[in-house]
């Protein structure tokens, strides 16, 4: 069987597009991971995306994760309530000025509870500060990602809320994702 599944692509082409959130709650710290950790990206990757279909990176191997993770202009930066984990945002710098928000959500105990526009609004000013951190990187003109059908009820309002505005949408058969055992 096959599910009918909508990918809509945003972008902001100028940092003055952002519009912040309200700020997080005290206890919400975000903090980049400057270390390329395959396992803690693996974590993330997964315990973020299981309810929501992500499966692009399930086989990636140990050597796969860490030679993404350690591309000039890859970043991952990690919300966390009272230590714990609580989503993530990676970033990867592409050709031509143009930043890509590669992943971004929160593990579903932290889902709505303000963590998220938070996390997307810091994550979306890294984006555009990208190259002050990659000096041999060209500042940010654009910073763009995508959604699908697939993701949270809040994803797209929490886009367009922050300042991103649509510029494709397209439509496709995927195959059914089977229940996790």
């Amino acid at each position: 069987m096959t599910i009918t599944v909508t990918t809509w692509s945003l972008e902001q082409t100028s940092p003055a597009d952002l519009r912040p959130a309200a700020t997080a709650p005290d206890e919400v710290r975000i903090v980049r991971a400057e270390v390329p950790s395959p396992e803690f990206s693996r974590f993330l990757y997964a315990s973020v995306g299981a309810d929501v279909s992500w499966t692009d990176r399930n086989a990636l191997t140990r050597a796969q994760w860490r030679e993404t993770l350690e591309r000039p202009g890859v970043e991952t930066w990690v919300a966390y309530e009272k230590g714990t984990p609580a989503g993530y945002l990676e970033l990867a710098a592409q050709p031509g000025a143009t930043v890509e928000i590669v992943y971004f959500g929160l593990l579903p105990a932290f889902r709505g509870r303000r963590i998220g526009g938070h996390l997307l609004s810091y994550g979306t000013a890294r984006a555009w500060d990208l190259a002050e951190r990659w000096p041999d990187l060209t500042p940010t003109k654009r910073v763009w990602l995508h959604t699908c059908s697939k993701d949270g009820p809040h994803a797209m309002d929490n886009y367009l809320r922050r300042g991103f505005r649509l510029f494709d949408t397209k439509t496709e058969e995927e195959p059914e994702p089977t229940a996790a055992a």
